[in-house]
């Protein structure tokens, strides 16, 4: 494809063009890295497609995916493409024995790679397994036989879900085996869906008014899910405060409003919307380790708008602000702990300045994306 008209910097040179496009990365136990990456075309192979053996597909066959898994070992710099049927985006490792890796960007189907048994077998169809998101109609507690997303309820059926673009965030409770994700983010009712693989059932909570939107989430230990709104709020779910069924007809999204919680980002808004932030946050994080030190389970997002990120204690706003002469844009972040031991030093925010075009940024020709460490001293002259 050719530039539509040379680029003053530039020229006519093609700068985007990658082929194997990795969206998001995570680390597993062994220190292994574990890619949502595309290295081949959207047409699947024939183990994922109609009139395969495999058990997935048997029931819910799929046919294209936009981007696959990959891991790469450090140490020898192995690279092992594992080839899904579903699509992917971001990566997240859940709670269980077998290091279940759960991915978003799945479409129609919940998507999950089990590393025990690739590492065992070395066998991608083996390891993976798929299935589509059924809402349990009926209220009975168990799956049934379901009736697609556009038919008319059936008393003695589920109904399956297509929850608009589909999972965008993945988020595995860290105490029910419950895998949690943000959905309708580009299209569709925004919301939070559940996922229970024990009944391989599922619900959906819709992002209620005044809040609007949805982006990027996390969760916390206590299972409570956060994301970042449109509307310019943190937003939190918690199952727990919910009144009514959260299963049968009448579970359709609108049944939880009592679980729902809202804090609006600093930085003002606009006209005529209420009260409101401008801050167009991209991703939510949950520090839950006290990596940073503003202590376990707080709420971070990215402040894309405000140069930095704003964190959630105790029911206040605190923005982190990057000092640095240029503006700063996070796509996400993570934290870690260095040395326990030695006080703020030890302990830190990790993150990026940059997006997938670094070269249209300040900075000029040959502009790169910037690694930032993010330290929080416990008051300004400390050593």
């Amino acid at each position: 494809m050719k530039p539509m008209q040379p680029s003053p910097y530039w020229g006519d040179e093609k700068l985007w063009d990658t082929r194997a496009n990795n969206h998001n990365s995570m680390f597993d136990k062994q220190g292994r890295v574990w890619l949502a990456a595309s290295v081949r075309g959207r047409d699947n192979p024939a183990f994922c497609k109609k009139g395969s053996d495999h058990p997935s597909a048997k029931v819910f066959p799929l046919e294209q995916s936009s981007r696959q898994v990959a891991v790469l070992e450090p140490k020898t710099m192995k690279y092992t493409f594992v080839d899904t049927c579903f699509g992917t985006h971001h990566p997240q490792f859940g709670y269980d024995a077998d290091n279940t890796l759960w991915l978003s960007g799945t479409g129609p189907v919940a998507g999950w790679v089990n590393t025990r048994v690739f590492d065992e077998s070395h066998d991608a169809a083996k390891a993976q397994g798929w299935t589509a998101l059924i809402r349990d109609a009926n209220g009975n507690g168990k799956r049934d036989e379901y009736v697609e997303p556009n038919a008319p309820l059936d008393p003695a059926k589920d109904k399956r879900i297509v929850p608009g673009s589909g999972p965008y965030a993945v988020m595995p409770h860290p105490k029910d085996g419950s895998i949690w994700y943000t959905v309708g983010v580009f299209g569709g009712t925004p919301a939070f869906l559940r996922f229970d693989p024990k009944t391989q059932l599922s619900e959906v909570y819709n992002v209620p008014l005044p809040y609007f939107g949805i982006r990027g989430g996390d969760i916390d230990k206590n299972g409570v899910v956060w994301a970042s709104a449109s509307s310019g709020h943190l937003v939190s779910f918690d199952r727990r405060k919910c009144k009514g069924p959260l299963n049968g007809p009448k579970a359709t999204g609108e049944h939880c409003p009592e679980g729902w919680a809202g804090y609006q980002y600093p930085g003002p808004g606009f006209r005529g919307l209420g009260e409101n932030s401008a801050e167009s946050s991209y991703y939510t994080w949950v520090d839950q380790h006290n990596t940073l030190g503003l202590g376990e389970n707080i709420p971070m997002s990215t402040a894309n708008l405000n140069d930095g990120f704003v964190a959630l204690k105790d029911g206040s706003m605190i923005m982190l602000r990057i000092p640095y002469p240029l503006g700063f844009y996070a796509k996400g972040f993570d934290g870690r702990i260095d040395d326990p031991k030695a006080g703020w030093k030890g302990r830190g925010l990790w993150s990026t300045s940059g997006d997938r075009t670094p070269w249209l940024m300040e900075g000029g020709k040959g502009s790169k994306p910037r690694a930032v460490h993010i330290q929080l001293r416990p008051h300004p002259l400390a050593d």
